[in-house]
């Protein structure tokens, strides 16, 4: 766009130009330029220079009265800071903008008008830069200006955005980073206004905030305008897609959590100057998620775009238009938390006991802290807080900074996993519980509390001080033994951060932890909901499946993002993924269970594993579990889930399980399914020939085998003493296995608990020539470095 010499359109700028227009600007010319042609809708505007800023103080004389505010300045001087800070926003917006400058912003928002329709509203936003430090960021301290509308307000905007280069925070930041004042210029952006005040908007990143780890887009969103989710107003709704097999042109969300969405910002009309305010969501808007599907597939196949083009993880803006209906990207900045974590060395904080939980809310961190709780209420008690304490508040501002460096941990009622208080505790180290609703009201002032961000996505503070210690472990140089060393896992929140352990895939992932945890419904109950005749069991049943078709869409959709997220971490290795085996009284304990299940006097030995699944009494859960087997490999394209049947008692209970496998499309060969079974039985080894030509591996249960070639209830305290997994009939019924495997091309793994608990054992098993050993995570390198020297030494079976 010839003409201006103040002005530069979105498309005349890119990445290189951050001294000209700031960090903000240079990142929407940069997708605008580059990016739009690939689909990404990044709203179409222009930025005024850092000379325009310069030229309006020059034009004015400005310069000398600023000096004369700031020079002297001691920004830890509050009430100094105030007075003087807002005598310098009254100087700059005082100075007004010359006629050349102000005659030009006009004329460019007159192209916007041709381009958009003379209705188009306008956001005015500040991107401050340095031109000596181009790499400055500036972020979150100056102001933003939203809905404008006409010559006369757009102008009054960029006045009030100049003048916000004095904000109290952002003099205070400088002085913090050694900048100087008059180094810095501020470039104003001015754009098409999404109008995410009548839809949603949110923050997403190309990389888990929480773990580090790369291979999902996270997304979380809101009803109304973006700052409620940036600054934690509200608690969002989260959602993850797996990078790879969407490149790969599978669409399907990975995981969801809805959030609670209490609030909404919007515009408050009527009077000349645009303001917002927060209004409560309506109920039945809270209690679904924000955007759909489609919506969150394509920002996601926007992030992939995104990242690709900078090459690095991104955290990226988004706001839908609640005008067209259309999604758009209004900014992107390098992440630079999660994906500066070292990856040879990982760090576990384990708590060493519990306590009286006083609140829970979404963990931030990874880690565990105790410090005296101390609440602040208003920003003018800040100078209160003492380093090393628990700060708990309603929420964070980027005001609170400076108290938050030398906080143990902190505590919120509101946010999410991405908004002020969630960043500026990853970059800091610390813990957060963010989102917990009643914190300042259920964590008691100046009383001793421990925050405990290490039990997955529930972070939570307890009372008094709970002891908790550091595990470090280095995995530079260390390499791979031949006996495959794969871990066993249940919970999905932990799966991101247990595939950074030096693994060859999960050889147990149970089910029964998500059924229990996420669903917590007896299948059947969520199918015939008319034969539960617990009233408060149908209302919660009524309350966790609201918003699906049925109760057997819930069960899916829940168990499929369960396993998926299991087996989208530790993409692409195998990942097996073991049928429900919860006993007779397990599977009672779930909400409307009683009314489905016998009571048995040994569950351990009766009504369990693959006995059920074509039986009538659980057939039809049998089919939900299947389904959602089939979304996991089929619509999600995680084609690593091997399926694995436990307690397979006769041979021909496998064929009848694996034909109404096959009739329900998961047939053993078709787009390279795997089935395996559970050895757990003494039959299993015996007829093992026979069991091999149904089955692609066996996983050895050594709990179960044990039980049943010792005749010990594994249940029973009194004959416990008679319960060991290294007495030698079990390990002949080990080596039995894996010899047959051996002589039938199968594969051969062991998934108890024994290697985890006795290294003799797993030396054992490293001899018998196993294929694969499954360990809990916290062995999981202690027993790779012992397999490593076993293996070097070549020592053949005893």
């Amino acid at each position: 766009m010839s003409g201006f010499n103040y002005i530069r359109f979105f498309e005349e700028i890119g990445i290189d130009d951050v001294p000209v227009v700031g960090g903000k600007n240079a990142s929407l010319g940069e997708m605008y330029q580059k990016l739009s042609g690939q689909g990404i809708r990044v709203p179409h505007g222009f930025a005024t220079t850092a000379q325009a800023y310069r030229h309006m103080l020059d034009s004015t004389g400005a310069w000398d009265a600023l000096h004369a505010e700031l020079d002297d300045l001691d920004a830890d001087d509050v009430a100094a800071l105030a007075r003087k800070g807002k005598r310098a926003r009254e100087i700059v917006y005082g100075a007004g903008l010359p006629d050349d400058l102000a005659a030009e912003i006009v004329s460019a928002y007159r192209l916007l008008q041709a381009e958009y329709g003379e209705e188009v509203s306008l956001a005015v936003r500040s991107s401050a830069t340095a031109e000596d430090l181009p790499t400055a960021s500036f972020a979150g301290q100056q102001e933003t200006f939203l809905n404008i509308t006409g010559s006369e307000s757009l102008l009054d905007a960029c006045r009030r955005c100049f003048a916000s280069l004095f904000t109290d925070r952002a003099i205070h930041y400088r002085v913090d980073q050694g900048f100087d004042h008059f180094k810095v210029s501020l470039s104003i952006g001015i754009m098409k206004m999404v109008r995410s005040d009548l839809a949603s908007s949110g923050v997403m990143f190309t990389i888990d905030t929480e773990s580090g780890f790369n291979d999902v887009v996270f997304i979380t969103g809101a009803y109304g305008l973006g700052e409620n989710v940036v600054q934690g107003a509200v608690d969002p709704d989260e959602f993850y897609v797996h990078k790879p097999t969407y490149l790969a042109g599978h669409r399907a969300v990975l995981r969801r959590l809805i959030g609670d969405k209490a609030v909404k910002m919007v515009f408050v009309e009527g009077g000349t100057k645009q303001t917002t305010r927060n209004v409560p969501t309506p109920k039945a808007d809270r209690a679904r998620f924000c955007v759909t599907d489609s919506d969150v597939l394509e920002l996601a196949g926007y992030a992939c775009t995104i990242e690709g083009h900078y090459g690095r993880p991104m955290d990226i803006e988004w706001a839908k238009d609640g005008l067209d209906g259309k999604l758009y990207i209004v900014q992107a900045r390098p992440e630079t938390a999660a994906s500066q974590r070292s990856l040879t060395t990982v760090e576990s904080y384990v708590l060493e006991g519990r306590g009286e939980v006083l609140t829970e809310g979404r963990s931030v961190g990874e880690k565990v802290a105790s410090g005296v709780a101390k609440r602040i209420d208003h920003l003018e008690h800040l100078s209160d807080f003492q380093p090393g304490q628990v700060l708990v508040a309603d929420i964070t501002t980027p005001d609170w900074e400076p108290i938050m460096k030398i906080a143990a941990a902190i505590v919120t009622n509101r946010g999410g996993r991405t908004c002020h208080a969630a960043i500026i505790a990853r970059e800091l180290g610390i813990p957060a519980v963010v989102g917990a609703g009643d914190a300042t009201t259920s964590v008691p002032d100046g009383e001793v509390v421990t925050v405990s961000c290490v039990e997955g996505d529930t972070g939570r503070v307890y009372r008094g001080e709970v002891g908790f210690h550091i595990d470090r472990t280095e995995l530079a140089g260390l390499q791979r033994p031949r006996t495959q060393i794969m871990v066993n896992l249940g919970n999905p929140d932990l799966a991101f951060k247990t595939s950074f352990l030096p693994n060859d895939g999960v050889g147990l992932a149970r089910m029964e932890f998500i059924v229990s945890e996420y669903i917590k419904v007896h299948p059947m109950a969520l199918l015939h909901p008319e034969r539960v005749g617990d009233a408060g069991a149908l209302a919660t049943i009524e309350q966790l499946t609201r918003g699906y078709p049925d109760g057997g869409a819930f069960f899916v959709e829940r168990l499929s993002e369960g396993i998926g997220t299991i087996a989208a971490a530790f993409w692409p290795k195998p990942v097996v993924v073991r049928m429900s085996d919860f006993k007779s009284n397990e599977y009672a304990s779930l909400v409307g269970g009683n009314a489905f299940e016998p009571s048995e006097s040994n569950p351990m030995i009766g009504f369990r594993g693959a006995s059920r699944y074509a039986h009538p009494a659980y057939a039809e859960g049998f089919a939900l579990e299947c389904r959602a087997m089939k979304r996991v490999r089929e619509d999600m394209g995680l084609t690593n889930v091997v399926i694995m049947l436990p307690f397979v008692r006769r041979v021909a209970e496998a064929d009848l399980v694996l034909q109404t496998m096959g009739e329900l499309g998961l047939r053993r060969g078709d787009n390279g399914l795997e089935i395996y079974a559970m050895c757990e039985i003494p039959n299993n080894v015996i007829l093992l020939d026979q069991f091999a030509q149904r089955f692609d591996g066996f996983s050895i249960g050594s709990n179960d085998l044990t039980q049943l070639t010792l005749g010990v209830d594994r249940d029973s305290e009194i004959v416990a003493f008679d319960y060991d997994e290294r007495d030698d009939g079990v390990k002949e019924m080990i080596r039995l296995a894996v010899e047959g495997c051996r002589r039938n091309g199968i594969h051969s793994g062991l998934c108890g608990q024994a290697p985890s608990d006795y290294p003799d054992m797993a030396e054992f098993l490293v001899r018998t020539g196993i294929d694969s050993i499954s360990l809990n995570p916290d062995v999981v390198v202690k027993t790779t470095r012992q397999i490593l020297e076993l293996e070097r030494q070549a020592v053949p079976l005893q």
